[in-house]
């Protein structure tokens, strides 16, 4: 037995990673009384030494692993809520200028009547906005050529006949009631995507029409101060307004332009766009008459309210575009009717509109499908 326990000790000093083979199959552990007095324990010690030294750096590994993994993910987190905080501003902003938008352009168009001046008046602030914003390095400029302006051309005339279209439903309509029309654009959009384009949607999305377009004909029909010219400005913004984004996704594939810079560069095409035709329509002449009698009426408080209409105007859409850069569709979907239904409930405060129940049912009814469109679309 001491001769197999001096052969395992040989072994084991030439390779102590033999050492428990041996010992484990030459002898019985409970057999050897004194075992702590045996060379066999030198091996062993040093095998332990090995695994304590081993362990530590191991450990140490672990630790530093899951310390990076734990700061990894807290980066994450923090980034994701930043993001949350981000879009909260931006929505927060979008909904906040509208409606002081909508509010000052309903003060200008009751004092001064000419929906085409107003119009071109808020296009040509936002492009100087962005004019001076580009000279002067507050914004970068962005990079364009010949085909981009040219894909922009059918998006522009579009925005500018639904800009006009709107303004001119709210010079004839409270504001409340043209954004319970306009709220019915979700379904210009399946219809002329479904027979013009040939696209198919599954069935909640029709469903989805339903109250849309009941919501809007129950409103309409029972608007204390209908207006029709007013209800077809509103009608046709909605169709307008279908074919910008129609042509909007189909010429801006594979373009790198940021969205406050694609809003900035549609402003100034629609301004030249416009122009003319306001010019035709209304002419100058009409102005000079009805900007004396507004300032006779209002004072020098109307020349403020042109100039917070036309600037709000250029300012909530920028947001709204350069929302566009941070969220979903869908999202930008609920947060547009969310946004129309604050323009409704605060017009109806502001302007003192006398709203019947079944008015304000039908509006309920056409938001809350213009909601559920946006969940069944995606």
């Amino acid at each position: 037995m001491m001769c197999s326990l001096n052969q395992s000790y040989v072994l084991s000093r030439r390779n102590p990673l033999l050492v428990q083979f041996p010992v484990t199959s030459s002898i019985s552990i409970p057999k050897i009384p004194n075992l702590s007095a045996l060379s066999i324990s030198k091996p062993l010690h040093i095998s332990s030494i090995g695994s304590l030294q081993i362990q530590p750096k191991r450990r140490s590994l672990i630790k530093a692993y899951d310390a990076d993994q734990s700061e990894g993910e807290g980066v994450v987190e923090k980034a994701e809520a930043d993001r949350k905080v981000k879009i909260g501003f931006y929505f927060a902003t979008w909904w906040f200028l509208n409606v002081i938008f909508n509010i000052y352009n309903k003060k200008v168009l009751n004092a001064f009547p000419f929906p085409w001046l107003t119009s071109t008046l808020s296009l040509a602030a936002g492009s100087l906005i962005m004019l001076i914003s580009w000279a002067t390095k507050v914004a970068e400029a962005p990079s364009t050529d010949l085909d981009f302006w040219k894909s922009l051309f059918p998006v522009a005339l579009a925005h500018t006949i639904g800009h006009v279209a709107a303004t001119v439903s709210m010079s004839k309509v409270a504001v409340s009631f043209t954004h319970i029309i306009k709220s019915g654009e979700p379904a210009f959009s399946v219809l002329v995507s479904r027979f013009v384009l040939g696209e198919r949607f599954p069935m909640p999305v029709y469903l989805s029409l339903v109250p849309i377009i009941g919501g809007c004909g129950l409103a309409a029909l029972t608007e204390l101060n209908f207006n029709m010219t007013g209800f077809m400005g509103a009608m046709i913004s909605n169709l307008a307004f279908v074919f910008r984004n129609i042509f909007s996704k189909r010429g801006m594939k594979g373009k790198s332009v940021s969205g406050m810079n694609y809003y900035a560069c549609l402003s100034l095409l629609s301004l030249l766009i416009l122009t003319p035709f306001a010019i035709a329509v209304e002419g100058p002449q009409l102005w000079a008459v009805g900007w004396q009698k507004a300032i006779t009426e209002i004072g020098p408080h109307f020349i403020w309210w042109v100039a917070a209409q036309s600037i709000f105007y250029h300012l909530y859409n920028q947001v709204s575009y350069m929302s566009l850069d941070e969220i979903s569709p869908l999202t930008f979907s609920i947060g547009n009717t969310m946004k129309r239904i604050s323009v409704i409930v605060s017009s109806i405060i502001i302007f003192r509109t006398p709203v019947q129940p079944v008015n304000a049912l039908g509006a309920a009814i056409a938001v809350l499908g213009t909601f559920l469109y946006s969940q069944a679309k995606q």
